[in-house]
């Protein structure tokens, strides 16, 4: 195996201390490899070829009865194009590739590599300029902070039939869908010193069981394909292709998924087409030029990540990233893209000043070519796997993320609703005594909750850079905070949209999340921690139960105000409602003041089951409730022809079972 750039033997072109290379080779004719041919050729060239995966890259094959691999690359620009690695000596002499027609395609068949084989492209173009490549294509590479890629056959058996066969019924908009967010490298790491980061095969039985056990419908990784650098979490990504190799090879990736997948529980995987890493081995000027990058910083460099942004108008580009895509859920069996950070890729001027950005033709500030890339990524993920979706992290108020591109979306299936969050956890911040004088931050979502179909997230986002974990977001005494987090869970839960929290949020963490170190799982043997969790375990077994909680989630008719005016004591009530006669009364407290006696309209007559109660003592509470239900009384209230007195608890939400 080769370290990062190591081809040592052999100096630059030009060099006195290396003889010339070899003379390029004729270009091929179009037709000559049969695994580009012309078709690819075209589609390719036009940014629309949704399989380069199959073509492009290092693929094992036999020619004549000899075993070995194809090779190709995209550098249109080169006038010399090599594979060096292990099984050459890394002799940028030996193997050099084939202009495939105009396609800016180089390829060959090598014979005698086998998989496993570390290797890179040598490129050398006008001007002088030569560097050894790593394949955007490739499968797997060195484990950073090496960066050569390796020959790879993605052969796999896979055991997740039944849940394939039922995947489109669970991923309807009508089902339940709670996502749990995770870092792999840093879920459940190893016991002892020095506290290495589990391997996929490891961790798939323990994350696998542990969501099946807390009712996860999803669990939504931060990005697995491979970046150089740890702490960038993943965003910052060299290899679209390839899944990291920090936890294992390809296989052991899809032995993870195959895991959870016969545990019922699917798998999103966060998707980063908005940028890429500047390492220079990698995408950067791949042949010289800004192939994948625009040329022009003001459109191909991102200020607040250090980052490159892609050249979104280029056809080559288009149908690398529609690929790259389809790639994950053919090869993969992933169930849904989450797409990191839309609102910079729809607006040329995000974080930019005046004269740093170039407007659109149209004098605009929207990213045409980036729109349009959203839409065909959208449309084509729908048409070929139409048993997935498609997540936004979108923090704009851009209209239609989330609605079909015929009347004028960008065609996800749900987008990240990042004003309900950023609301929320500033009112939970406040001390109580003065959230009356706020309750338009609980209120105001569902002014525009059907404008979209949303995903309600407290991601990872919110628990790092010194934002602190939740628990610090939560006002008050070691107490109150408890109670917040259950509180905070409960109206999660209960609002409308699908449900998303990111780990350790679950157990009540008590420190910011860091990349390097486990959650904190040892504040399970502390009762309030894990008051926490069964709350969370209960809440999304209520949600997956009750069709009140999920069947009308993002559709006028699944939620109903009884009562939001109640400011002067913080509290609001409200109703979910499902397809059938079934509903769910829900009366939320939002001071630590327990309120006996608190009439709440309700729509139906008879008794109405106490389903949760977060001050319940197995959650760590206090036990204020209602002895299981109250029973209705013909008394009208909050528009309702019956009511029901209840006793709320302190911080504390309850919700009741009932008709309509």
């Amino acid at each position: 195996m080769s370290h990062e750039g190591e081809s040592p033997k052999f100096q630059p072109f030009g060099s006195e201390a290396q003889p010339a290379p070899a003379p390029p080779s004729p270009p091929a004719l179009p037709g000559e490899y049969g695994w580009f041919g012309p078709q690819d050729i075209y589609l390719f060239n036009e940014g629309s070829h949704l399989r380069l995966y199959d073509k492009l890259g290092s693929h094992p094959a036999t020619v004549d009865s000899t075993a070995g691999f194809h090779f190709a690359v995209w550098a249109p620009n080169a006038d010399y194009v090599s594979v060096v690695g292990d099984f050459n000596g890394w002799d940028r002499g030996k193997n050099p590739l084939k202009r495939i027609g105009s396609s800016g395609v180089w390829g060959a068949f090598i014979p005698g590599v086998k998989a496993g084989t570390c290797y890179k492209y040598h490129v050398a173009a006008p001007g002088g300029f030569t560097a050894d490549k790593t394949d955007p294509f490739a499968f797997t590479c060195e484990i950073a902070p090496k960066s050569a890629a390796v020959t790879w056959d993605l052969a796999y058996q896979w055991n997740d039939a039944e849940w394939m066969a039922d995947r489109k019924v669970k991923s309807a908009h009508d089902k339940p869908v709670s996502i749990y967010e995770v870092h792999l490298g840093s879920w459940m790491r190893e016991a002892d010193p020095p506290y290495h980061s589990l391997n996929y095969r490891d961790l798939a039985p323990k994350l696998a069981a542990y969501c099946a056990d807390m009712g996860f419908t999803h669990v939504e990784f931060l990005p697995i394909t491979e970046h150089p650098f740890f702490a960038s979490w993943g965003y910052q990504t060299t290899g679209y292709f390839a899944a990291t190799s920090r936890y294992g090879t390809p296989q052991d990736l899809m032995f993870l998924i195959d895991t959870l997948h016969q545990h019922g529980v699917g798998v999103i995987l966060d998707w980063v087409p908005s940028h890429f890493a500047t390492d220079a081995w990698a995408l950067a000027r791949f042949d010289g030029t800004c192939l994948y990058e625009h040329a022009d910083a003001r459109q191909g460099f991102h200020p607040d990540w250090g980052s490159f942004v892609f050249n979104y108008s280029r056809h080559e580009v288009r149908s690398f990233l529609l690929s790259s895509a389809l790639f994950w859920l053919d090869k993969y069996h992933i169930d849904g893209l989450r797409v990191d950070a839309v609102a910079s890729m729809l607006y040329l001027d995000y974080s930019r000043k005046q004269g740093e950005w170039i407007p659109n033709r149209y004098g605009g500030k929207e990213n045409i070519d980036a729109i349009s890339l959203l839409r065909r990524f959208n449309e084509e993920v729908y048409r070929h796997f139409p048993d997935v979706q498609t997540y936004a992290e979108e923090s704009t108020a851009w209209a239609m993320v989330s609605r079909p591109t015929y009347v004028g979306g960008l065609g996800f299936g749900y987008k990240w609703d990042m004003g309900w969050m950023h609301d929320t956890l500033k009112y939970f911040m406040m001390d109580p005594v003065h959230r009356k004088h706020h309750q338009n931050d609980l209120t105001f979502r569902m002014l525009y909750a059907y404008n979209e179909s949303f995903v309600m997230p407290l991601s990872h986002d919110e628990v790092v850079q010194g934002k602190g974990p939740l628990w610090d977001k939560m006002a008050g005494d070691e107490w109150q905070k408890f109670a917040g987090m259950r509180l905070l869970f409960a109206y999660q839960w209960g609002m409308t949209g699908k449900k998303l929290i990111f780990m350790g949020d679950e157990i009540a963490q008590r420190q910011e999340w860091r990349h390097d170190q486990s959650i904190d799982w040892h504040l399970l043997k502390f009762v309030p921690h894990k008051g926490v969790q069964s709350l969370v375990r209960d809440l999304n077994r209520l949600y997956a139960a009750e069709p009140a909680l999920h069947e009308l989630d993002n559709q006028p008719g699944g939620f109903e105000w009884i009562d939001c005016s109640d400011a002067a004591n913080s509290v609001i009530s409200c109703l979910r409602k499902g397809k059938g006669e079934d509903a769910i009364v829900m009366v939320f407290n939002f001071t630590p003041i327990p309120r006996p006696g608190y009439r709440v309209g309700v729509p139906g007559p008879g008794s109405w089951a106490e389903v949760l109660n977060t001050d319940a003592g197995t959650y760590g509470g206090t036990n204020v409730g209602n002895a299981g239900g109250v029973y209705a009384e013909y008394v009208p209230m909050h528009g309702q022809k019956y009511s029901v007195v209840l006793n709320l608890p302190p911080l504390g939400a309850v919700f009741f079972k009932g008709k309509v």
